[in-house]
């Protein structure tokens, strides 16, 4: 029983977008307090919202389908992070139904939760009416966080407050930009504002600093003066807003401390004691240059000029390193040269302790997936083709997702992020690095988690496509077959199977040499293809044979119609010396559950070799008369 007690505790955090300040410096605070109290944190982390594509953003956000909660201890929910309010709803209703102790920031609307609060409002409040009243600001435009969030909300409600009370109008249509708390939002709102023709505010007024140093460097290059032609503020006091020229007048939030009483909270919860359910922290207004005031002095030179140079230092290096990672992981052929990449990487991040975990059927993923809106749940077997310990490397053939790492930690203090592999809204894994801060320090770890993503999805395409007809190999073929039969087994649809094989092949090789042989093929693969529909699946399964599967009423006949169509008119295009035809055999049945696709194409293949043995017996009719 002691040692149950004793047992290490594990929480999991859910978070967006850590290569930004604000989850940053809370990250930093949660795993201060981890590590001195040897508790294993998992961060399952996602970069959504970033790129204009639902399909991207399914891909990022599977990674919090993840993990089974019911196997942690606590969870940090920093969904005030998230832009997107159904997997934000979404990942809350799970937490609440796992029953476990947790702890969210920035939000007051789940009773079963403890929250973690800095004071927006009145903070935001009095930085707006500094202007108004100091600076005598009338005229003001605003650039936004997303509305879905509540920090964002609060923010702007006391923007709108501060100018109502002081007897000031706001146009929302024309001087509100609605961002997303993202760096490139500030340059799009300059933009939008110059497209606009409206006169120059009084004040640029951002819901972060990200947005307003951006902001602000565009104004700059546009030939205006900050603050004396317009003045410039944000929100946050991350470290260039410190040292931006002008220092950016801004709000100072106690997040390193919020991140540490989070973890405090959580602790104490899960430990069995009383904790106060919300916890409301204050923040300060940091009046600086791009105000017109001179504010709190920026970091000495010597102290500035020294971090500036490491961090350009460091920049350049790992953009160098980055080029090259992408440049052979975008070569890698198959997965042991893709993992052999990885590996000289993370020799050179300092990085070691890392778990490349793929789904098991990663080589056939490619084009698998039928539900355009959401990606899939994460299948019940992974495989970890790299397994990196303080410089040793190995492998797990296979392991149950639910254990989140192919081998379990056995020591507490562990801090491990878990990042999601995906193509579009194909999820292909995760990767997991464990006690490093190279995901919260460097901003190029979602570029390496696309490039290994896009590499495995162009080692599955390669394992699925045929290298020379560009369709499904047998491989390919026989994955993507299986969701037409299965539904029309469950659905009772009727399903055409037809078997395909190139006439006089052997001929052409002979006659005119293996190069024409490739490009008929490819013209009778181009032309099996365009006669299928979006529905149905096509594959080159031998050396001149195909194999299509479509369901519906009709098909096999409507398909035999429009590929000898195609085929007539590629020889009348082409003239060649020889005829390019093919030998169909088809069958149409609506498949039951004691049926087996392998059974329906053979019995197509036979039906093919009746129909090649007439074709054969009318030309030896014709030859002999």
């Amino acid at each position: 029983m002691e040692q149950k007690e004793k047992a290490i505790k594990n929480i999991a955090v859910f978070v967006c977008g850590m290569d930004e300040e604000y989850p940053f410096q809370i990250i930093q605070g949660i795993n201060q307090f981890a590590r001195e109290h040897s508790i294993n944190v998992s961060y399952f982390a996602a970069f959504g919202g970033i790129v204009k594509s639902s399909s991207f953003d399914a891909g990022e956000y599977s990674i919090f389908k993840l993990p089974d909660l019911s196997l942690f201890d606590g969870a940090l929910l920093m969904t005030n992070t998230f832009s997107n309010p159904e997997v934000r709803d979404s990942l809350i209703e799970r937490v609440k139904k796992a029953g476990i102790p947790s702890v969210i920031f920035e939000c007051k609307d789940h009773e079963t939760f403890h929250d973690i609060s800095i004071n927006n409002y009145s903070v935001m409040k009095k930085l707006v009416e500094h202007l108004i009243k100091v600076h005598g600001a009338r005229v003001f435009h605003y650039i936004s966080g997303p509305f879905a969030n509540p920090e964002a909300t609060a923010r702007y409600k006391a923007f709108r407050d501060a100018l109502s009370e002081n007897g000031i109008e706001f146009d929302e249509e024309k001087r509100l930009y609605p961002g997303f708390f993202r760096s490139y939002d500030g340059i799009k709102a300059i933009e939008d504002f110059e497209k606009s023709g409206l006169d120059l505010p009084d004040a640029f007024v951002c819901a972060n600093d990200s947005m307003a140093l951006t902001a602000m460097s565009k104004l700059q290059d546009m030939g205006y003066r900050i603050p004396e032609d317009v003045i410039v503020t944000g929100f946050d006091n991350i470290l260039n807003a410190r040292n931006s020229c002008p220092t950016l007048t801004t709000v100072k939030r106690p997040l390193y401390y919020s991140g540490e009483k989070s973890c405090e909270t959580l602790y104490a919860l899960i430990n069995g004691e009383e904790r106060q359910r919300s916890v409301d922290l204050e923040s300060e207004p940091v009046f600086a240059e791009s105000c017109g005031c001179g504010g709190e002095d920026a970091e000495s030179i010597r102290d500035f000029k020294r971090d500036m140079y490491l961090r350009l230092t460091r920049t350049y290096t790992s953009v160098h390193m980055l080029n090259r990672v992408i440049a052979e992981l975008a070569g890698a052929e198959n997965i042991t040269e893709c993992v052999g990449v990885i590996r000289n990487m993370l020799g050179e991040i300092e990085c070691e302790d890392f778990d490349l975990c793929l789904v098991s059927n990663w080589e056939t993923t490619y084009d698998t997936t039928t539900d355009k809106e959401h990606a899939p749940d994460y299948p019940e077997k992974m495989t970890a083709p790299l397994i990196w310990k303080n410089g040793e490397g190995r492998s797990v053939e296979v392991f149950e997702s639910r254990r989140l790492r192919p081998e379990p930690l056995t020591t507490g203090g562990n801090i491990s992020y878990f990042i999601p592999l995906h193509f579009g809204q194909r999820i292909l894994g995760y990767y997991i690095m464990t006690n490093t801060d190279f995901p919260i320090t460097s901003i190029h770890c979602h570029t390496i988690a696309m490039s290994i993503g896009n590499a495995i999805e162009s080692i599955s395409k390669l394992n699925v496509r045929d290298p020379l007809c560009g369709i499904y190999n047998r491989n390919g073929f026989n994955h993507n077959a299986g969701y037409i039969f299965r539904d029309c087994v469950m659905n009772e649809t009727e399903l055409s199977v037809l078997f395909i094989d190139m006439d006089g092949l052997k001929s052409i090789n002979d006659t005119y040499g293996h190069k024409e042989g490739d490009a008929a093929l490819k013209d009778l693969a181009d032309a099996i293809h365009s006669s299928c529909r979006s529905v149905d699946v096509c594959g080159r399964i031998g050396g001149d044979e195909f194999i299509v599967l479509g369901k519906g009423t009709g098909f096999a006949d409507q398909f035999e119609a429009r590929i000898m169509s195609k085929l007539e008119k590629k020889e009348q295009e082409q003239n060649r010396p020889y005829r390019l035809s093919a030998s169909v055999g088809s069958i149409t049945i609506i498949p039951k559950e004691t049926d087996t696709l392998l059974d329906l194409i053979q019995r197509a293949d036979g039906v093919m070799y009746e129909v090649k043995k007439r074709k054969k017996h009318v030309r030896t009719r014709l030859q002999r008369g």
